[in-house]
């Protein structure tokens, strides 16, 4: 998988990729990335990639002319188009189904805006413009960072155990179940004893629980889309009304 990002501070991005899960990923050959700068594509000695908005208003804006022509030869360098993606609070909200439909694709090009916005006309280019939440953030390239994490973590290979990201939080449509480790006490505080009781079937069973009562605790929204038993929703309608882990360590007894 390719990764590209054009953005007004392309160096921003090596700092982070080139270490961790990220750069092994990269150094093992599972994605590969490139930051364009967009002020290559522009024509004046200030090399200007903004201008006042019409109509007045606080701010700049980024002007549409180098964005569509940065589009448009970053998207010709390979025989294969990229998918391009822009930034707006306008767009569909991030979610884990978005990292894996993008998992699937094999060049994207990300969009990074900074300013007070880009022109209206420049999202003509965008095949789909996501939001990661609602929040404003100063520019565009956090929100490639995160775009390009969490997908590449689903890549095959990347996490080195191929288990790794089917048993995370959002894989399933839940939250993770709690997790603990070393001491089994710590200052009075005990791990469920089902963790240590080597039972790999009790284990499961826990996790699943917890995972439920994570969800229905602190997010209840995720439930609707949630493939649970009747069992399960009644441990949710349970969890939802007293402090979480309460009847946790009493289940594992």
């Amino acid at each position: 998988m390719r990764f590209e990002t054009l953005s007004v501070f392309p160096q921003v991005f090596a700092p982070y990729l080139d270490e961790s899960i990220m750069g092994r990923a990269q150094r093992r050959g599972i994605f590969e990335f490139c930051a364009y700068d967009l002020r290559d594509w522009t024509h004046d000695r200030h090399r200007t990639v903004d201008d006042a908005p019409f109509g007045g208003g606080q701010g700049m804006l980024m002007k549409p002319a180098p964005i569509f022509e940065a589009v448009r030869a970053i998207s010709a360098m390979h025989e294969e188009r990229p998918h391009v993606v822009f930034f707006s609070p306008c767009g569909e909200r991030y979610d884990e189904s978005a990292a894996r439909r993008l998992a699937a694709m094999d060049r994207v090009l990300l969009v990074c805006g900074r300013y007070e916005g880009m022109d209206e006309r420049a999202y003509e280019l965008a095949d789909e413009t996501l939001s990661l939440g609602d929040y404003v953030l100063t520019g565009g390239e956090l929100a490639a960072l995160v775009v390009i994490d969490s997908v590449v973590r689903l890549l095959p290979g990347a996490l080195g155990d191929e288990k790794s990201a089917e048993d995370e939080s959002f894989s399933d449509g839940l939250l993770e179940y709690a997790q603990y480790t070393r001491p089994a006490n710590f200052e009075g505080l005990e791990v469920p004893p089902v963790l240590l009781s080597g039972d790999h079937a009790a284990v499961r069973a826990w996790r699943r629980r917890s995972s439920v009562e994570r969800t229905a605790l602190w997010r209840p929204d995720l439930l609707e889309g949630a493939e649970l038993t009747e069992e399960e929703r009644a441990w949710a309608r349970e969890a939802a009304k007293g402090p979480l882990g309460e009847g946790e360590a009493e289940k594992a007894d």
